[in-house]
């Protein structure tokens, strides 16, 4: 239900002004062209040809492009071959699954781009849906597809082609592969992290379970938590966090998103703004985690930020992709001091 939400984002959400004041688009701007440049240095240090990531703006906006022009062109072709083609349900379908995962792309690439590339990219996106609704109503008149107005009741197609979307949506990463724990339930889980043993973790399918992760690791893949605490060390390069309730974290890292949670605490350190997706009931605080050789591992992963660093205060500076007005998301919201936790030692 609330991935079908996602993909009926309203157009007078779409068009509202979102302009940040001076100050606030300044202090972005800087942060934006520091990770450009440790993105630049990533870039350097690759071999493999074929990296799925995009480590500039003009590389994102291509793809981006080129992307938009396919569905605009497969929308054409739909309403010229209306006769040869018995069941264009079909091709309408794929196109929503198209729209969606350009979607997905902007709000997993956001953490580079200048924000007003972002808010032009969301806008696109939003005449794609309204297009979509277009054509859907010439090619099946009577069942009609609809992005727009989210509380209405939709027709009865409709339905039927956003659930099998929502069934048909993979995860936005691969990570069976990956060491970690999964399908626990109401325990203590515990694990260091030294040397070689730095890599990809997964914290999958636990219930009630207390998670406390040292050392520094490349990567965090975290799905499917309910009532559980997790503390981590340092993450040298993005958290993904999905499907969560009831929750807390205390974790680390250069890039932080989380996508579907709920009723949960977020006690960051982060080099960028955190992402939220489809939450509610979220709240955010500054880490608060100590263990034997944190700060060297806060170095070694270059987290070790100071009162002088304008990336100090990210852990506040949220960026809520389906609350694109200019007043404060109703989504998230900063934990009042006297309701924080203490510094946890482990």
């Amino acid at each position: 239900m609330e991935n079908h939400q996602a993909l009926s984002t309203t157009t007078d959400v779409m068009s509202a002004d979102s302009t940040l004041d001076s100050i606030t688009q300044r202090k972005h701007a800087a942060m934006i062209k520091r990770l450009s440049s440790i993105n630049q240095s990533r870039v350097s240090s690759k071999t493999g040809p074929k990296d799925p990531s995009f480590e500039s703006t003009k590389s994102f906006l291509s793809l981006f492009t080129n992307s938009k022009q396919a569905i605009e062109s497969s929308f054409t072709q739909i309403q010229h071959n209306l006769d040869a083609n018995p069941n264009p349900t079909l091709d309408l379908k794929l196109q929503l699954e198209k729209i969606s995962q350009l979607e997905k792309l902007v709000a997993e690439n956001s953490y580079f781009l200048p924000p007003y590339e972002v808010q032009s990219s969301l806008k696109t996106i939003d005449n794609l849906k309204q297009a979509f609704d277009s054509v859907s109503s010439k090619v099946i008149p009577r069942k009609k597809f609809s992005f727009k107005n989210k509380t209405a009741r939709k027709p009865e197609s409709a339905n039927i082609v956003a659930k099998e979307t929502i069934e048909n949506e993979q995860p936005c990463y691969k990570v069976k592969d990956s060491p970690g724990f999964r399908g626990k339930e109401n325990e203590r889980l515990t694990n260091e992290f030294k040397g070689s043993e730095m890599g990809e973790f997964v914290l999958s399918d636990l219930t009630g379970c207390e998670v406390r992760l040292k050392g520094c690791t490349q990567a965090l893949f975290i799905n499917r938590l309910q009532n559980c605490k997790i503390y981590a060390g340092p993450v040298l390069g993005s958290i993904l966090i999905e499907q969560v309730e009831g929750c807390l974290f205390v974790v680390a890292s250069h890039q932080i998103r989380i996508h579907d949670a709920k009723e949960s605490d977020f006690y960051l350190r982060c080099r960028s703004r955190p992402i939220i997706e489809q939450s509610f009931g979220v709240r955010f605080a500054p880490y608060c985690l100590c263990y034997d050789g944190i700060e060297s591992d806060l170095k070694e992963s270059n987290l070790d930020l100071d009162d002088d660093d304008d990336d100090v205060r990210s852990w506040e500076n949220v960026d809520d992709f389906q609350w694109l007005r200019a007043v404060q998301s109703p989504n998230w919201s900063i934990l009042p001091e006297s309701q924080r936790i203490d510094t946890v030692q482990i």
